[in-house]
């Protein structure tokens, strides 16, 4: 049993900086769902192609009612390159190295690679309803076809 919060727990309101420098936290977002999803690092094949699936799919997140927020550890001038190279549209949020909400949620975890240990981002997705609440949990996400997995699930609460 983790000590983690999971489905039907009020989401931790806890802010992370916006690739423009200000401030964004859950709570922002209450009267809409929300979508976050927790990415390892910018510019790498797999958070490329998740960031540009969910971006892809923005105006039919729109349509159900549900914000998007991508989150990483990398530093909001990353977040601007990012973004750029690649035209995304899903918003991004930096997660304080220590302290933040992929800590609290218990994604930002030890993983092997190559018989080496380090921290890092748990490819996650959190399904947020429109008070706040845990919805649905994705752990360990697969790429593909995830964002319209997400996008299906915000469509039914």
């Amino acid at each position: 049993m983790s000590n983690f919060p999971g489905v039907g727990d009020a989401i931790p309101d806890m802010a992370m900086e916006t690739p423009e420098g200000g401030s964004v936290k859950p709570s922002d977002f209450a009267g809409s769902k929300l979508v976050i999803f927790f990415y390892p690092k910018d510019d790498t094949p797999g958070c490329t192609t998740e960031n540009k699936d969910f971006s892809a799919l923005k105006d039919e997140f729109e349509a159900a009612g549900t914000k998007l927020l991508g989150v990483s550890k990398d530093p909001a001038k990353k977040h601007q390159k990012f973004i750029a190279k690649h035209g995304l549209t899903a918003p991004l949020a930096s997660d304080p190295e220590e302290g933040g909400l992929s800590d609290a949620l218990g994604v930002w975890a030890e993983k092997q690679m190559y018989g080496k240990t380090y921290m890092g981002m748990v490819r996650s997705t959190y399904l947020v309803d429109a008070t706040g609440r845990i919805a649905q949990v994705w752990d360990k996400v697969k790429v593909k076809g995830h964002a319209e997995e997400v996008l299906a699930a915000a469509r039914a609460i």
